[in-house]
């Protein structure tokens, strides 16, 4: 148990991540807020959420590319000091009061660009740290932090904004990322990885990344199942609010409940990998992604608020479990040299495709009703990974019985 606190090197991680992530579930809450007060329009303020998280969907591969090329940690260096610029220009222009919506939006694109090349030299950055053995313990960690940030940030940034006004956040989140960047530059005796050779083409190395996943069975078909149920079944930031207001009329504080509640089950089921790894084998991840299902179906019908509280809370359980041991499967298969262009791969199917999810979501809620799009968005993510069960059993079976990893010929 907690395996993963044994590396010096991950503990110095885990502790700079935990204050960076406050500080980015702070800027979260104050960069739409910010929009809202500056256009009060819904439609722009979701425009600037797809702004931060489109560079993502489109060039995550460089950002693989650079993480198997140079050294992960000089990579996260440069991302964490760069992730400060514009969080202190937010600050700057909101505190003097010539902050405009585009400015935000070039803030948004900004932060998704230096995410592309954040996300996967961070993902795959953890096992350098941990090893093998104790990786899925350390994604488990890592889910804990980013699902208690989920409730500790927005809650702190409230009171912030109440008392000293939106900008604060914005200063709170740059000086957020010096805790990570003095963790990384303590850090020492780091594994010297092979990595890719730097006379190969930008395009070659892509396709060989490319050609890795769709040729690695298990890789290849957990990447489409994150992909579907983060295009179908992750979009609460659309529909949830829809319910609050419309279905079960509880309002603003009944929203924050509900989100929260979705959040606590999260933190439930990653401490629960935490403390037991062994939770993460794929036959319960199988079983997992079908609770998922259920939970969202009970929540899309039911009428009660104290039963919509208790399906969002076994979602939110259900959702890490899958996601977290989707990760950790195909960071262990995975080989070290090829592993930052497949958790660019992973980013894309997990947070790039998360404007169009959210796209179809609300058209279909608009079309519809939210009651509705969810059922639909819940069903066709589950009918995907029973398919996939079906057809190719070994991607939900134990390790031993699946086939061999493959490499791109």
């Amino acid at each position: 148990m907690l395996g993963a606190l044994r590396h010096r090197n991950y503990r110095l991680f885990l502790t700079g991540q935990i204050i960076s992530t406050i500080g980015t579930w702070m800027q979260s809450v104050a960069m739409p807020w910010l929009a809202l007060q500056l256009t009060h329009s819904g439609l722009l303020v979701g425009l600037v959420l797809a702004a931060q998280f489109l560079p993502v969907l489109l060039g995550s591969q460089l950002g693989g590319v650079v993480a198997d090329r140079y050294r992960k940690r000089s990579v996260l260096l440069a991302t964490q000091a760069l992730f400060t610029i514009p969080s202190f220009a937010l600050f700057l222009v909101s505190s003097t009061g010539h902050a405009q919506y585009w400015m935000i939006i070039v803030a948004a694109v900004a932060t998704g660009t230096i995410n592309l090349f954040d996300v996967p030299a961070r993902q795959s950055f953890v096992i350098e740290m941990v090893g093998r053995q104790d990786l899925m313990n350390a994604i488990a960690l890592n889910s804990s932090v980013f699902n208690t940030a989920a409730v500790v940030g927005p809650a702190v940034a409230g009171v912030i904004i109440a008392v000293a006004g939106v900008p604060i956040c914005f200063l709170a989140n740059s000086v957020s990322y010096l805790a990570a960047i003095v963790a990384l530059l303590f850090m020492r005796d780091l594994p010297a990885l092979v990595r890719e050779r730097h006379g190969q083409p930008v395009l070659k190395q892509l396709a060989v990344g490319a050609s890795y996943a769709r040729h690695e069975p298990v890789v290849g078909m957990l990447l489409v199942a994150v992909g579907v149920f983060s295009l179908f079944a992750m979009n609460r930031l659309t529909l949830i609010p829809l319910f609050a207001d419309q279905v079960l009329h509880v309002g603003a504080q009944g929203f924050g409940f509900l989100l929260g509640s979705m959040g606590l089950g999260a933190l439930a089921g990653a401490l629960t990998l935490a403390f037991d790894p062994s939770a993460s084998n794929p036959r319960r991840q199988f079983w997992m992604a079908m609770i998922w299902v259920a939970a969202l179906l009970v929540f899309s019908i039911s009428r009660v608020f104290a039963i919509s509280l208790v399906a969002l809370f076994i979602a939110g359980y259900a959702q890490i479990t899958f996601v977290a041991t989707a990760n950790n499967r195909i960071q262990t298969i995975t080989p070290d040299n090829l592993r930052g262009r497949v958790m660019a791969l992973y980013a894309q199917a997990l947070i790039g495709v998360g404007p169009i999810g959210s796209t179809q979501a609300g058209a279909l809620a608009t079309i519809f009703n939210a009651p509705v799009a969810m059922a639909i968005g819940a069903l066709v993510a589950g009918a995907v990974v029973l398919g996939i069960r079906l057809t190719q059993p070994y991607v939900f079976a134990p390790a031993e019985s699946g086939p061999a990893p493959a490499m791109p010929g």
